[in-house]
């Protein structure tokens, strides 16, 4: 047994595309969608670990507030401050960020290259702070990043300098963004704006040119998001939110089966 804690979790596209990889490798496995409400929580992962789930995804509202919950929390999330993916053994809950990773993994399967970009986040959140981390590894010159709260990106700057002194990251509001971006090759949307029509983009268009490369985290079930779309009229490259889902749940069926997924399967399930 595995699944996704969230509320709501209908619009989730993880249990396709886990179970798409799980029928056609035969694995022995089953991924379900929990609606678990917030005051649930803490009930609904002791109940995993004792209907002896191999693991769960989390995803919206409960990211941040599981951590506290976990036994043991890798680098990753802990630097994120918000957990993704659970691994149950022998009744012990081990929390990570497969975000940053999944991310990583995105970016190579689209021919993109990272090392020395300078690279604007959008965002300061859970999924900003995974990706943040792990763009420093893959060696990026510069790191900027700009959140409606300018507060809480300063926060994730501090977090991430404390764990790499040597590399080069600042934080602004979103006063700021017109500025980053047209300085930045890489650019990246880690908030939510973007699941819905009416939602602006996160970035002026302007900014989007044929050089530049532009991720969103965000996915739209058989859509593209505004800044997809903007993006790709201007000539950008782009890494879509499925391409991050798909990867970061290929990094999760790594941990929970100790086996390389069907990723054709996944995607076939994704599009």
């Amino acid at each position: 047994m595995l699944g996704v804690i969230g509320h709501p979790i209908g619009h989730s596209l993880s249990p396709k595309m886990h179970n798409a990889a799980f029928a056609a490798s035969g694995m022995n496995y089953v991924y379900v969608p929990l609606d678990v409400s917030p005051d649930r929580l803490p009930a609904a992962i002791e109940g995993a670990a004792a209907l002896g789930f191999r693991g769960f995804n989390v995803t919206m509202p409960h990211k941040e507030r599981i951590v506290s919950l976990l036994d043991e929390v890798e680098e990753a999330g802990r630097v994120a401050g918000a957990v993704n993916t659970v691994l149950i053994e022998d009744g012990s809950l081990r929390g990570l960020n497969t975000d940053g990773s999944g991310f990583i993994e995105a970016c190579r399967a689209a021919g993109v290259e990272l090392a020395g970009r300078r690279v604007l986040i959008v965002g300061a959140g859970g999924a900003a702070a995974a990706i943040a981390l792990a763009l420093i590894g893959e060696g990026v010159a510069e790191t900027k990043i700009v959140n409606r709260t300018a507060g809480r990106a300063e926060r994730l700057r501090d977090r991430l300098l404390f764990m790499s002194p040597e590399t080069e990251v600042s934080a602004g509001s979103l006063d700021d963004v017109e500025e980053a971006a047209s300085g930045a090759e890489v650019i990246v949307n880690a908030t939510y704006l973007g699941m819905k029509d009416e939602d602006p983009v996160p970035v002026p268009v302007g900014c989007l040119e044929s050089q530049k490369v532009v991720c969103d985290a965000v996915y739209r079930a058989g859509k593209e998001t505004r800044l997809i779309e903007a993006a790709r009229q201007r000539g950008a490259r782009v890494v879509t939110g499925d391409r991050m889902l798909l990867y970061q749940g290929v990094q999760a069926q790594r941990l929970w089966t100790g086996q390389e997924p069907d990723v054709e399967a996944m995607n076939d399930a994704l599009t």
